[in-house]
């Protein structure tokens, strides 16, 4: 009998697991490292966290249904035999596999599974790695933030490896949209840097109507890049 060569089994078992996730509800999702450094991608709720280093890709099925999702990338990491350690940016307790949010400030790749998909960038935590989210429905809007915003970022908002938003700095219903400001919160100056940078990204919490993007349910699986 001849022998099947290794691509081609990896191509089939792929397509089957893509099949199978489909048939069970799941959405697939390729994290991609297309920076020129290693990063710590993570995920919840309950998606864990993984080392990507350059060129490399971490694919994870999201369950059916699954509310307020999030992935974002970590930054300057230095993780030991047992998980446990420390990011510059992004870090979610010193573990390597996330059960909690990532510490601002981390650009974070949001999405929904509801009568549609919801999905979008934001900045809203700050920001520390360009991504880009893209379904491979053609049909369906890719998002991205692809500007290095760290280079504008405003002093009193700058960190080692990242930029803060104005609501992590300041931590007013001004710049946090609660409060007097839950109804009616305009746009600022500091989100304004932000969102010149990255017109298709969350600027601050409000800043639904250019930066919400949706997908029929079922119809598409996604990539999140890193520096795309």
């Amino acid at each position: 009998m001849a022998r099947v060569s290794d691509p081609a089994l990896l191509l089939v078992a792929g397509l089957a697991i893509s099949l199978l996730m489909h048939q069970l509800g799941a959405v697939k999702f390729d994290l991609k490292n297309q920076c020129g450094y290693t990063v710590w991608p993570a995920g919840l709720p309950g998606l864990g966290g993984q080392q990507l280093d350059q060129n490399m890709t971490w694919t994870v099925a999201v369950p059916a249904g699954t509310q307020a999702g999030r992935f974002w990338a970590r930054t300057g990491c230095s993780f030991d035999a047992s998980g446990g350690g420390t990011c510059k940016t992004g870090d979610c307790g010193g573990q390597l596999n996330c059960t909690v949010s990532g510490a601002v400030p981390a650009t974070l790749a949001e999405y929904t599974q509801s009568d549609q998909d919801y999905y979008d960038v934001s900045l809203v935590d700050g920001f520390n790695v360009p991504l880009s989210i893209n379904p491979t429905n053609s049909n369906c809007t890719a998002p991205a933030c692809k500007a290095d915003v760290n280079a504008m970022c405003p002093d009193q908002f700058k960190v080692d490896g990242g930029c803060k938003s104005a609501c992590n700095v300041f931590q007013t219903d001004q710049y946090c949209c609660t409060g007097a400001f839950a109804d009616n919160c305009p746009a600022t100056n500091y989100s304004m840097i932000f969102k010149n940078q990255c017109p298709q990204a969350y600027s601050y919490p409000k800043d639904d109507n250019s930066s919400t993007f949706t997908c029929p349910s079922g119809s598409s699986d996604y990539s999140i890049v890193f520096c795309p």
